[in-house]
């Protein structure tokens, strides 16, 4: 009878505490509806058009906004980019619980690298407390993120170095600018990571990434893709492009891994992103190698 009880117990201990579950996949799209809207934010004398893709209560275009407030990304294009080349990235960060804005200003031959730093600031919290807005009290003013790539990159960069609400930054083959991003990432107070491709031949990592990364004090990480290229943070290519030796489709899904679980840690606050930003499973990824400083 002793026996019998003993192994009962075990049973019922062993039911009572199940194994842990598996972190979600960041790299797969989220759980929410995705819409998007084409909005003109107008704050501190600028005028910012953009399109925003956002959690909705069913996709589509200008849906409501799900129920909540949720963190806001700002997303900044490569130079002489399109912002639909960066489509997939903002539908899969919306899918997430996050209002993402890509402003459309800077796309000419000529661009501010310091305006498109303010277009990125600006249109952060403008709207959510605008009346009228659809985007008015949807979004956590307290969680702030920018993000870019290429030209992009290097400005939000920028951007986060000049607005101390910036809660944390992740960038695509960040490009030096000016003025400096590599000068702005010194300043940079709010952890920051820069996704980088191995075989980018257009922002090298050693030229403009790497001394980014040096440059900032912590937190702070380098994530390099193995046999990535520049174009492959983009959903299709242009002119002037280059290769790599991986596919377009596999490179960004490791950067929208990456991507998406440090701004699921650093702004939804997600106990299940820490150790894939921080934990051995980031450490050990094959396809993504790991530098940084907590």
């Amino acid at each position: 009878m002793r026996v019998l009880a003993i192994t009962l117990a075990l049973v019922a201990s062993t039911v009572a505490t199940p194994a842990s579950a598996a972190p979600p996949d960041y790299g797969l799209p989220g759980t929410y509806p995705v819409a998007y809207s084409d909005v003109t934010a107008v704050a501190g004398g600028r005028s910012v058009p953009a399109r925003v893709h956002y959690p909705a209560t069913t996709s589509g275009v200008n849906q409501p906004v799900a129920t909540g407030r949720f963190p806001a990304i700002a997303f900044g294009h490569g130079f002489f980019q399109v912002t639909s080349k960066y489509t997939s990235t903002s539908t899969h960060l919306a899918s997430w619980g996050f209002v993402v804005v890509v402003p459309t200003t800077q796309g000419g031959l000529s661009p501010s690298h310091s305006a498109f730093a303010d277009d990125l600031n600006t249109w952060l919290v403008a709207q959510d407390g605008t009346a009228g807005s659809r985007f008015r009290e949807h979004v956590t003013t307290t969680a702030l993120g920018v993000s870019g790539h290429s030209m992009g990159g290097g400005a939000a960069v920028l951007a986060a170095a000049r607005n101390p609400k910036i809660t944390a930054v992740s960038t695509y083959a960040a490009a030096e600018t000016n003025p400096s991003a590599k000068a702005a990432a010194a300043t940079l107070r709010a952890p920051a990571q820069f996704l980088a491709g191995s075989q980018d031949t257009i922002t090298p990592v050693g030229e403009h990434q790497r001394p980014m990364f040096a440059a900032k004090p912590p937190s702070k990480q380098l994530r390099t893709i193995t046999g990535g290229f520049h174009c492959g943070f983009m959903d299709s290519s242009g002119l002037f492009c280059d290769n790599g030796s991986i596919t377009r489709a596999a490179q960004l899904v490791a950067a929208k891994r990456v991507l998406t679980s440090w701004f699921r840690h650093y702004l939804a606050g997600d106990a299940a992103a820490r150790d894939l930003v921080w934990g051995t499973p980031a450490r050990t990824d094959s396809a993504v190698t790991f530098e940084g400083t907590e």
